[in-house]
């Protein structure tokens, strides 16, 4: 393996680490969001998970904007907006359809507590995000 192939690795391994620690703290977000939409305001689940979703999607943009790529800046102001609108599309998209698909099978058809089922989702879902966030969104 040569000096570039290990650096290249690590500098993997180190964005992952951050990317993770970012996403933990969007799942507090996240599940703070959704006790809100559903135990306050009342939402059904898929509303409320929608909402959630959201909310964290904007939450760990703005971190991986300015701790995980930090290395990776925008160019221009409008390059931060095309990035955010990549992110939101495939992150947050994704995110969304992948939770309502999950947490109507898990919730919907079996009857698992919806904080438990919306945590699975994430982890589920939380590798193919950062694979698109790594070579699409944040492209070097």
């Amino acid at each position: 393996m040569t000096n570039d192939t290990r650096s290249s690795a690590r500098q993997t391994l180190w964005r992952g680490l951050k990317f993770y620690a970012v996403g933990g703290v969007g799942i507090g977000v996240q599940l703070a969001a959704l006790v809100v939409f559903r135990s306050v305001a009342h939402l059904d689940y898929r509303a409320a998970t929608v909402l959630a979703v959201e909310i964290a999607v904007i939450h760990n943009f703005i971190w991986h904007e300015n701790v995980t790529w930090a290395d990776r800046e925008a160019l221009r102001s409008s390059h931060w907006l095309t990035r955010f609108i990549k992110f939101n599309v495939t992150n947050g998209l994704f995110s969304i359809v992948g939770n309502l698909v999950l947490m109507q099978v898990l919730v919907g058809s079996l009857s698992m507590n919806y904080l438990v089922a919306n945590i699975l989702t994430i982890a589920l879902c939380s590798v193919a995000n950062f694979l698109v966030s790594d070579r699409f969104v944040f492209q070097g």
